[in-house]
Parts: structure tokens; sequence; C-alpha cells
């Protein structure tokens, strides 16, 4: 009796013990970084040498960093305005139409996952460099929707798939247009998954940085080639506020995402 109410307690305790250390792992790099952030000390230490706030001062009053957090965030912004329409319609037609080499489309659409990020990147330089855009800000964006489409497109997907179709033949039969049918019906049907891909898309390219290296120039460094830039020499504790700004744009990804689908929705539909 004794033996049989003591297993299933084991099991618990060594399920939560398996499952706390998995989280400290997981949260420990970024402890470290908040922690080295807040030092006292000229160095990057863990844990801090005192607490102070002087690291973010330092950052919101360096003028090189704050211009490169807006040309990260304006990347951000054109790649997901690039990828909302392209990647949503893509899944849509994917997931609804017949259409020829429909399987050859798919995998070409896809073929981003499979591509190393610095072949990407050269092929995007050469070919950006050849129609005379290379050096701007705005072909980052768009380099970035390319490479990370398969995440609009694979969020998007998964709603398309859980649409049922009888909805939109309803509209149909009730003598809807298509694109009636489409904004009125099968659009806010997946737009969790819109939301979703949208947010992805924005993190993703907010902190891109390979792509990034081979298409800025030293006028136009985003955020995390500044970083690397500052790192090549000295790792300041400057550097670890810096990177908070990361934790801080995921976190407001998340809440965003569980405000407007929910995370619940949002896990479920994976």
């Amino acid at each position: 009796m004794s033996a049989a109410g003591t297993t299933p307690r084991s099991k618990r305790l060594l399920l939560w013990s398996v499952i706390g250390f998995d989280l400290l792992i997981l949260a420990l790099p970024t402890l470290i970084v908040l922690g080295a952030s807040f030092t006292a000390g000229n160095i990057v230490t863990f844990p801090p040498d005192g607490l102070s706030l002087q690291w973010y001062e330092k950052v919101v009053g360096a003028y090189e960093l704050r211009q490169a957090f807006w040309r990260s965030l304006w990347v951000a912004v054109v790649c997901t305005l690039i990828s909302l329409p392209a990647g949503t319609l893509a899944a849509i037609a994917l997931a609804r139409w017949r259409i020829a080499f429909g399987r050859t489309l798919q995998v070409y659409l896809l073929l981003p996952f499979t591509v190393p990020l610095i072949a990407s990147g050269i092929g995007m330089m050469l070919l950006f460099g050849r129609i005379g855009i290379l050096g701007q800000l705005w072909p980052v964006g768009l380099a970035c929707a390319v490479i990370n489409l398969p995440f609009m497109i694979w969020a998007v997907g998964a709603s398309v798939n859980a649409l049922d179709p009888d909805l939109e033949n309803a509209a149909a039969n009730c003598g809807a247009p298509p694109v009636q049918t489409f904004l009125t019906v099968t659009l806010p049907a997946v737009m969790p998954g819109v939301i979703t891909g949208a947010l992805l898309m924005f993190v993703l390219a907010f902190n891109e940085f390979l792509v990034s290296l081979l298409l800025v120039d030293a006028r136009i460094v985003t955020l995390p080639v500044q970083i690397y830039n500052s790192i090549r020499s000295v790792i300041t504790p400057d550097l670890a506020a810096v990177s908070v700004v990361y934790i801080v744009v995921a976190a407001l990804a998340i809440r965003a995402l569980d405000k407007l689908v929910g995370l619940d929705l949002f896990l479920r539909s994976k």
C-alpha cells in the first residue's frame, strides 16, 4: 500500500525536477544578461558588481545605438509589410487551390529553410548590387521577408487547414463573389495565423544579423551589426543593456500574441 502510494509521488517529483532543471537552463542566459546589465562595475560579471542603471543611461545617450535601433525597427516593419500579403496568399493558395506544379511550388516557397543564410545573403548581395539597391535600408527588409517567408506560410497554413471549407461554400452559395468570400469569411477565419506569422516575421527581422551584415554598409548598420562591431574590440556592460532590448521585444511580441490570438490557441494550432 505504501509502495503503491510512493511510486506516483516519486514520478511526480522526478517529472517536476526535470521540468525545473530545463526551465533553469533555458532562463539562465537571460538572467545572466539581465544581471550583467545592472552591474555597477566596468566589466561584464555575474553576479553583478553592485547595482546601477549607468549602462542603460549610456545606451539611451548613445546616438549610434539609437539610430541602429530605429533602423532595425524599420527593417522589421518593411519585412512584415511584405510578408503579410505574400505569405497569407501563398498559404491559402497552397492549401485550398489545385494549381499546376503545386507540390513543386510549395517546395520552392519553403526552400529558404534548407539554404544556409550565408548563401542566401551572398546571393542577395550580388543581386541587389546588380540592380543598384545595395546599401539602402529597405532591401534588408525585403531580404528578411524572403528568407523567413516559410514561417509566415507555416503559421497561416495551420489556420487554413483548421478552416471548415463549408463556411466558404455557404458564402458562395448565398451569392457572395470570391473576393467578398475571401474578405468576409476566409481572412477573418485565418486571422490568428496571420497575426502569429506577422509577429514572427517582425521579431525575426528585428534580430537578423548575418544577412544584414552582408547588405548594409557603415552608414546604415542595424542594431545586431552595431553590437557585433562593438564586441570585436571589447565587451562592456552597455552591450548587455542593449541585449535586454531583444528580451523586451520578444516579451512584447509574446504578450501581443497572447492578447490578440491567445497562447493556448496558438499552441494547439501547431
